[in-house]
Formats: C-alpha cells, sequence, structure tokens
C-alpha cells in the first residue's frame, strides 16, 4: 500500500505529461527546415555553403549555443524548455510566445496553462485588432529618411467612429544612433552596419508630430487584412523581438525590412523577405505588400505642410500677396484692403494666413510675441465671418508613393565623345533622379546610390568605368512669398576627368547651393554656387579644386523630363583653368516601366571644344 503511495502520484504525472514528453522532433526531421521556423528565427541561407545564420546578433535570442548557425539545434532546444514546468516571464514560452504558438499549431503539442504576467500586460495595453502599414515620405535633409520610413499602427477594436487612432501604438524598427553623430557619420554606420537596431513601441501621436508636424512628411496608412489570430501571431512576435538587437543595414536590413518579416511570420506563406535582393526600399516594400493582396484600404494623411502650400496655392495671386503682408506685419488682419474683400474670400485669406503662421510657429520656431499676437488678430476677424467653411484638405495625390516607378534601374545606350563612338551600360540600385518619372516622388529630389557607369569604345575596343557614383543628392525646391527653401547638392565617388592630356578615373567629392523659383506648374528655374574637389596622382600637385556655378531650368511631367542649363568651373589649384559647359538632359516616359532618354553637352576645357551626346532606355525594376 505504501508502495502504491509513492508509485501514485509519479504514474499520474506521467499520465497527464505523456503528451508533452514525446519527442515530436524525431517525427519530422525536416521540421528546422520549415520557411515558417526559419523566418521566426530569422535564418537567411549562407552566402556559401547549405548551412543558415540568423540575422539575430542578440545571445539572449537564442536558447541553443549554436542557435545562431542552426536552426536544427535551436528547435531541439526551444522544444525542450517550452515543455519545463513552472512559469513566469523569464519561463521559454513567456519569452518565446510566438514559438511555443507555432510549434503547438505544428505538432499537434498538449501544453499546460502557464502565467506570463509580463507578455499578457503588454498584449493587453496594446489591444491590437488590425494592423496598419504606414509609410512616412522621403525627407532628403535627414539621411535616415531620405528613402521613407516604414512602422506599424496597432489599431485597437473600432467600436464606433470616434475611436481615436491617434492614440494607437506603433512598432518601429530603427538604427539606435548616438544622439551627437553627425549625419556623415550616420550614413556611413548605416551603410556598414556600426548601428544596433532597436524594435521600439511609440503611440502614433507622437510619430505624427515627428514626421508630419516637423519633418513635413506626408504620411500613406495601409490597412492590413489580416485576420485576428494573424494579428496575435504577430503582436506575440513583436515580443520576442522588442529588446533584442539586429544590426542595423541602411539599404537591406532597414526598417522596412524588419516589418516585412513581422508580416511573413503573421501570414506564413506571404514570403515578402524573398523580394528583397541588394536593398529594401521602404516604398519598394510597400508596393510589395499591395502586390500580395494585404492591403483592405488605403488612406492620405497629409503633412502640417502640405495642407499650409494647398491652403495658400488655392489662393488668388493677388490674395496670396495679401496673405503675405499679413504674415509679415505689413498689413493688419483688419485693414481696409482686407475688410474690402467678399465674406468668402476674406474667409479663405484668413484661414490660409493663420494656418501658415500657427505652422511658422510650429516647424521655424517664430517668436511667440509675434505669432500670438498676430493669430489672436486672425481668429478675432475670422469669428466675425458666419455661413463660411473652413478651407479644404488637400486632396490624395493622383499616384502614391507605391505606385510610382521601381527603383532599381538599368540603361543602356550609346553615343559619341569627341568623335569617338561608344555603347554605355549603368547600373543603378537606388533611388530616383530628377529625370525619371515624378509621379510618387517628390518634385525636384533626387537620390541616388551605387551608380556604374561603363563605357565600351568600339574604335579599339577599350572597356573603360566612366563614373562610380556612390552618394548623389539634389534637392530643388522652389521659393515663394511664403516658403524660402535652400537648394542643395552633394555627391561623392570617381569619374573620368580630362588632365589636358589623358583622362583619368580620379575620387571627386562636389557640392553646391542656392535657391529654385517657380515658373509654372511643373517647370523651376534655379542657381547653384558649386565647389569641386578631386584627388588623384594624374593631377600636378594630387589634388584640384574649383569653385563655379550651375544655372538652368528643369521641367517635370509624367510624360517628359528636361533639365538644361550651363556650367562653369574655375580650377585653382594643380593647373589654374576654366571649364565651361552647356547641357540638356531629356528622358520621354513609357508609363512607369521604361524611359527614353537623350544628352547633349558642349563644353570648352583646355582651349578647346568637345560635344557629347548620347541617347538609349531607361529600364526600371
Amino acid at each position: 500500500m505504501g508502495n502504491m503511495l509513492r508509485i501514485g502520484p509519479v504514474l499520474i504525472w506521467l499520465a497527464v505529461s505523456l503528451p508533452t514528453q514525446a519527442t515530436p522532433a524525431d517525427l519530422n526531421n525536416e521540421l528546422h527546415l520549415d520557411p515558417a521556423w526559419l523566418t521566426l528565427v530569422h535564418y537567411q541561407p549562407d552566402a556559401f555553403g547549405d548551412g543558415y545564420t540568423s540575422q539575430a546578433d542578440d545571445p539572449d535570442f537564442f536558447l541553443s549555443d549554436q542557435g545562431k548557425h542552426s536552426p536544427k539545434a535551436e528547435l531541439q532546444a526551444t522544444l525542450t524548455a517550452v515543455r519545463q514546468p513552472g512559469g513566469g516571464d523569464n519561463h521559454a514560452r513567456c519569452r518565446f510566445p510566438a514559438r511555443t504558438q507555432w510549434l503547438q499549431q505544428k505538432l499537434n503539442l498538449s501544453l499546460p496553462d502557464i502565467r506570463c504576467p509580463g507578455y499578457q500586460e503588454w498584449s493587453d495595453t496594446l489591444n491590437t485588432e488590425t494592423v496598419t502599414l504606414v509609410f512616412a515620405a522621403s525627407y532628403l535633409n535627414s539621411p535616415s529618411s531620405m528613402f521613407g520610413h516604414t512602422f506599424l499602427r496597432l489599431d485597437p477594436p473600432q467600436e464606433d467612429e470616434e475611436t481615436n487612432l491617434l492614440l494607437a501604438n506603433t512598432i518601429s524598427y530603427a538604427a539606435d544612433a548616438a544622439a551627437h553623430d553627425s549625419e556623415i557619420l550616420f550614413a556611413y554606420k548605416g551603410i556598414f552596419g556600426g548601428y544596433p537596431g532597436i524594435t521600439t513601441i511609440q503611440p502614433y501621436y507622437e510619430k505624427i508630430r515627428l514626421y508630419s508636424d516637423i519633418e513635413h512628411r506626408d504620411l500613406w496608412e495601409y490597412k492590413l487584412n489580416l485576420t485576428q489570430s494573424e494579428v496575435d501571431m504577430m503582436i506575440a512576435h513583436a515580443w520576442e523581438i522588442r529588446d533584442r538587437n539586429f544590426d542595423y543595414y541602411f539599404f537591406d536590413e532597414n526598417c522596412a525590412y524588419r516589418l516585412l518579416a513581422l508580416i511573413d511570420i503573421a501570414r506564413p506563406g506571404t514570403d515578402l523577405l524573398s523580394e528583397v535582393n541588394t536593398h529594401a526600399i521602404p516604398s519598394d516594400t510597400v508596393r510589395w505588400v499591395v502586390d500580395r493582396n494585404l492591403v483592405s484600404e488605403v488612406y492620405y494623411r497629409p503633412s502640417a505642410a502640405t495642407s499650409v502650400a494647398y491652403s495658400l496655392d488655392t489662393l488668388p495671386d493677388g490674395h496670396q500677396t495679401l496673405a503675405a503682408a499679413i504674415a509679415n506685419g505689413y498689413v493688419a488682419a483688419d485693414a481696409p484692403e482686407v475688410r474690402s474683400l467678399p465674406p468668402g474670400e476674406r474667409a479663405h485669406v484668413l484661414d490660409a494666413t493663420y494656418d501658415y503662421v500657427r505652422y511658422k510657429s510650429e516647424a521655424d520656431g517664430w517668436p511667440r510675441e509675434i505669432a500670438a499676437p498676430l493669430s489672436h488678430d486672425l481668429l478675432r476677424e475670422r469669428s466675425r465671418i458666419n455661413g463660411v467653411a473652413p478651407p479644404e484638405a488637400p486632396p490624395e495625390p493622383a499616384v502614391r508613393d507605391d505606385q510610382g516607378h521601381h527603383t532599381f534601374r538599368l540603361s543602356l545606350g550609346a553615343g559619341q565623345l569627341a568623335h569617338r563612338e561608344f555603347t554605355q551600360l549603368t547600373v543603378r540600385p537606388a533611388y530616383h533622379d530628377v529625370l525619371d518619372p515624378p509621379a510618387g516622388y517628390r518634385s525636384g529630389a533626387q537620390l541616388q546610390f551605387l551608380r556604374v557607369d561603363a563605357r565600351l569604345y568600339t574604335d579599339n575596343n577599350e572597356l573603360q568605368l566612366e563614373q562610380l557614383t556612390g552618394v548623389e543628392i539634389r534637392s530643388l525646391s522652389p521659393r515663394n512669398a511664403f516658403f524660402s527653401p535652400l537648394s542643395w547638392q552633394v555627391g561623392f565617388g570617381g569619374r573620368r576627368t580630362d588632365t589636358g592630356t589623358d583622362r583619368v578615373l580620379t575620387p571627386y567629392l562636389e557640392g553646391g547651393a542656392g535657391g529654385s523659383w517657380g515658373l509654372g506648374d511643373r517647370t523651376q528655374a534655379f542657381a547653384l554656387a558649386t565647389a569641386d574637389l578631386e584627388i588623384d596622382d594624374d593631377l600636378r600637385r594630387g589634388y584640384d579644386a574649383a569653385p563655379g556655378a550651375d544655372i538652368g531650368l528643369l521641367h517635370q511631367n509624367n510624360r517628359f523630363s528636361l533639365l538644361a542649363g550651363v556650367k562653369t568651373k574655375a580650377w585653382i589649384v594643380s593647373s589654374q583653368h576654366r571649364q565651361d559647359q552647356l547641357y540638356a538632359d531629356a528622358n520621354w516616359h513609357l508609363g512607369r516601366d521604361f524611359s527614353l532618354f537623350a544628352r547633349f553637352t558642349r563644353e570648352e576645357h583646355y582651349d578647346r571644344y568637345q560635344s557629347l551626346w548620347k541617347a538609349g532606355l531607361h529600364a526600371y525594376f
């Protein structure tokens, strides 16, 4: 009887726990190669060999010492850990709820209930019913935002139309950069993986203030059609990676890449990560999500700058002048020329001026002692006008950012330089230049990375690297009575330069700053002061520098783009001489996938003239 009393509890425990003590991994020796498991632990095939390496760079993300490189070892360690008795936040099932859920479904595991207070509280706080992918448009004035940015908004149950989504939480992945790092250092570390990437949770209203109100970036909201169980799986994996280090890379393992992984985990089989080859540009990743039929609704949220600009642009020219005079203190809000306007026109002027003053107070820090009294006067005068509706919101752009051309461009052309004929091949992994189809991109903005131009001269079958562009950025934003943005450009890489006796490949750094002015709806003139630096042993002193100027016209529309102007440089170090150039570039857009291009230059250099022309085809992938 005593033996039965001692053995009985053991038998009961075995009976209860037997289903969980089996070795289900043995039932399927290939389970560790299941795409869902590889995605859950962020494994990628090794470039050489048939092994795998996880992109997670935090030892606490693994339960096996070999987990970084062994999907099988990590799977076996996870199976062992989740079957251990106990509970609490340090238990494997509480640390890895998404892995646990997948294993239970895949292997029909029967596991006893345990308490995970930390995860449960976190999940309850997020209270997520649907998920929205948010895309913040590109912003050239910040290296981390040049391609745009994506994050996920976690929407609570929509009990009624009054549910305030501004209070919803967001999941975002970004580089954990040091606050004192310069923009150049950020770009360098971002490209070569010098920062850890962190997953953060923030309220949506903080994101709107950062992107829309401060950085002047429009937001696009893409509501995903995930089921509740898929949403729960995404939230569970977000918990698993929330404090874990994944090295951040500007081009591929960036904000957009990590969100694609979350979506792949939520809905196995979408395989969004398979689209990523050399880079993951946020606008491209949004396009992939749309193409996989994962989006049920799209909502456009214009930035404060877009709203103000639209309100001012809809004023007649004379009223714009009056609004600028009021905003700058030359005309009072109750001046006779304002009160003489019909009520509707006066209301529009007052509304647009008030929005502009409020925007400048927030974005540019107008002094309160100036902005506050002026705002009060504008509101007082506006309150005296009844029956006039406030200004309309800006219309949604005809083409979304994800509907623009693809960012990878391959170009093939032919031309002639000083009577030498050549064939040219150009490869540009990213992103956009001012002559590409403009729909879906910022007007006057250019950003190119790692562009390679190679030429084969047909007279002697000589293959030459014509130019290697590391980075090339240009921002041509027109100035007007209300906004005075700086137009600027910067670039570096290697290019062919004429030494007077030969054309040699030299490293270069160039930049410029100035202004742009609108001449019509799609045309602008610009004038930039420029500076060039070239470094090479073939130069007499090993380097040369040139101040200069670039004056031109830019026209962009959905069928045709033109950039034309004159450049002048005065080389002042190795060889004192001028270099003057007349140039014209044109692209004819054949939809969003192809463009025909042509370029002509006439240059005076070393007291001789030479011409270049070339033409060909751009293809966008």
